[in-house]
């Protein structure tokens, strides 16, 4: 999915899409498909889109590294050798890269809009250089430490760090530019409520440089004058329920409500439906007349939003536990390749059929995605839908998956999906059959909210498992509690937490192991 396409593509069809009217009640009372534009989006391909945090995170550590490598490369060609002591170099090159940090950070120079536009920033970056190197001088000549420090290296490294420091932000704005135009570095953005509210906010964001957002279309469960066809000249794709799975075919970045604060039944009725997604849920407040502190705004460029849901794990947090899961991932597939070894040997020995069992599971956002497992029931009895839950002395399973299904033995091949596949995580709520079901009810039924638990990567152990809550799940309590600690983990979820879950599972499996046969 482009850049500028899909805007193009709504703007040109405008004109047609304004006769379909999704979410409409068909005679037999089924809902109709989506609106055809919605469709066309939808079926697009997507691309995964980079955070902005990270991208300047990434800027800040650029800049870091040529200031201290430059430092050290003028001193190793100018200085090193001499009777000048080395002690003063090793202060002042980290004290240069802190400065710079700061210096720039206080010019505005690691926004998107700024690493995106080179020629503005370059001015900028050379200013903020030189008033360091200035205000450095004016410490040196205070400090009378000018005999100590080489004339040399201060011009080599002004003259070289800039140049560098250059070259460094003129890479950056190439590699934003082909970001962009391939549009990792946009949100897609949806808006809900229409009508005056909805253009106005959509015309204010529309005025707003680099903010990033491609508004996709608008959505509202109002069928009348007061929510019109078209919105500022972006279609209306259709309802609140039509939002929840476009959001999904779409991976939706950010849902920005309109709707007016008084309207609290409209909204928490609305915000039931959306808070199981994966998305950052933000409420207008550009033309609400309720003011709060400005601290308890946040920003799309100058348009201020109240936060309602962020999406958990994002920025950051993704590439930490990305890091932790194919580190921590790769050595315990390491670690445990003997019993991995072991246990295939006797999976074969012990019944016909393969080693590994695949199954379709739900994965984030209500993926699916194919969980490897050892082989535990018999082969004639495999029941990939799992249609019928595994149950003590249950006859579909071996002698030896009777074992490894006690110790989740069985588990262990889900290492090639977290290693290898990238559709697991090593901690996290654990995937379930897409048909799973208690007491004949789909789980979905039995939960309110129960796919807000697809919000992360499914992992291999998780907070729901090192209380117990594995294994069969016959009762509606069971299945409660158990969604219960899986969104108590995504609320909660850091390193130290996946850390301290992983090293809990194996007592766990000894101790709290009842309903796992």
């Amino acid at each position: 999915m482009g850049a500028f396409d899909v805007r193009d593509m709504m703007k040109a069809d405008a004109a047609g899409a304004a006769s379909a009217t999704s979410g409409a009640q068909s005679g037999n009372g089924q809902t109709r498909r989506f609106h055809p534009l919605a469709e066309r989006i939808a079926a697009m391909p997507v691309k995964p889109t980079l955070s902005p945090v990270l991208i300047e995170g990434l800027a800040r550590l650029l800049d870091i590294a040529i200031v201290l490598v430059m430092g050290t490369l003028v001193y190793r060609l100018y200085v090193a050798g001499s009777v000048a002591s080395a002690i003063i170099y090793q202060i002042a090159i980290p004290a240069f890269a802190g400065g710079t940090l700061v210096t720039f950070q206080m010019l505005r120079l690691y926004p998107i809009g700024a690493l995106r536009h080179f020629a503005g920033s370059a001015v900028r970056l050379l200013g903020g250089w030189t008033m360091l190197f200035l205000i450095a001088l004016a410490i040196i000549f205070m400090l009378k430490i000018g005999s100590q420090i080489s004339r040399g290296w201060l011009v080599g490294f002004y003259l070289g760090g800039g140049a560098a420091l250059i070259a460094g932000r003129f890479a950056a704005a190439v590699t934003i530019r082909r970001l962009t135009r391939s549009g990792r570095l946009e949100r897609r953005t949806a808006i809900v409520g229409g009508g005056e509210a909805g253009a106005a906010l959509i015309e204010a964001l529309e005025a707003q440089p680099d903010t990033g957002l491609r508004i996709c279309g608008v959505f509202d469960d109002r069928n009348d004058a007061r929510s019109p066809d078209l919105v500022a000249g972006y279609p209306k794709l259709g309802t609140i329920d039509d939002l929840v799975e476009f959001a999904r075919r779409t991976r939706l970045d950010l849902v920005i409500f309109t709707l007016p604060i008084s309207a609290e039944a409209r909204l928490l009725t609305m915000l039931r439906k959306l808070w199981v997604l994966p998305i950052d849920i933000r409420l207008s407040a550009h033309m609400s007349k309720l003011r709060f502190r400005p601290r308890s705004y946040s920003y799309l460029g100058a348009v201020p939003v109240l936060d309602v849901f962020d999406r958990p794990i994002a920025d950051w947090d993704v590439v930490v536990k990305w890091l932790f899961d194919k580190i921590v991932g790769t050595l315990a597939l390491i670690a445990l390749s003997p019993v991995m070894l072991a246990t295939a040997i006797a999976v074969k020995l012990g019944s016909r059929g393969p080693v590994l069992f695949r199954q379709k599971r739900y994965g984030f956002n209500n993926e699916t995605v194919e969980v490897l497992k050892f082989r535990s029931l018999r082969h004639d009895m495999a029941d990939k839908a799992a249609a019928r839950q595994v149950t003590r002395d249950d006859p579909r399973v071996t002698r030896v998956g009777r074992f490894i299904r006690k110790t989740s033995i069985d588990e262990l091949p889900q290492l090639i999906n977290v290693v290898f596949k990238g559709d697991l995580s090593l901690v996290g709520p654990r995937p379930h059959a897409i048909h799973a079901h208690t007491a004949n009810r789909a789980y979905e039924q039995v939960v309110d909210g129960y796919f807000a638990r697809h919000k992360v990567k499914p992992g291999i152990t998780g907070w729901a498992q090192i209380h117990g809550w594995r294994g069969e799940t016959d009762t509606e309590e069971k299945i409660q509690r158990r969604v219960e600690h899986d969104l108590y983990y995504i609320e909660n979820w850091s390193v130290l937490l996946d850390l301290y879950i992983l090293l809990k599972t194996p007592f766990s499996l000894l101790t709290k192991n009842e309903n796992a046969y």
